[in-house]
């Protein structure tokens, strides 16, 4: 999980990584939608790799 710089139109910031290698498979945790990113850009593009218990931890 990554979040990313800029937020999806749908809200969301949170990115599950899919697949990895010359590009980068996402999908968009709020919404799904996949997207595909060479690898350059995605690097500069992460704001933050998150753990999956910072996810499931409610927030308060």
């Amino acid at each position: 999980m990554v979040r990313l710089k800029k937020t999806h139109p749908c809200g969301g910031d949170l990115w599950s990584v899919m697949r990895t290698g010359i590009d980068f498979r996402v999908r968009c945790v709020k919404c799904g939608r996949v997207l595909l990113l060479p690898r350059p850009q995605f690097e500069r593009s992460v704001r933050q790799l998150v753990s999956q218990a910072e996810i499931d931890r409610p927030e308060g």
